[in-house]
């Protein structure tokens, strides 16, 4: 009975281990998703040439 109890309890730690680095993980992959979706649409606003950056900067867009 005592060995049954003390190896669901080593289960349960070790199942909460594994779920805290996966959660972790999810954690890590949401923040590099949204820098990369943030840099995406910087680049989606960029100007095209070097005329368009003047034209910005002249209309005080930039």
């Amino acid at each position: 009975m005592v060995p049954a109890v003390l190896l669901f309890l080593l289960l349960l730690r070790r199942s909460g281990e594994r779920a805290g680095r996966l959660a972790e993980r999810l954690e890590t992959t949401e923040k590099s998703n949204d820098a990369q979706r943030r840099m995406l649409e910087a680049a989606a606003r960029r100007p095209r040439d070097r005329n368009e950056l003047a034209e910005r900067l002249r209309d005080g867009r930039f």
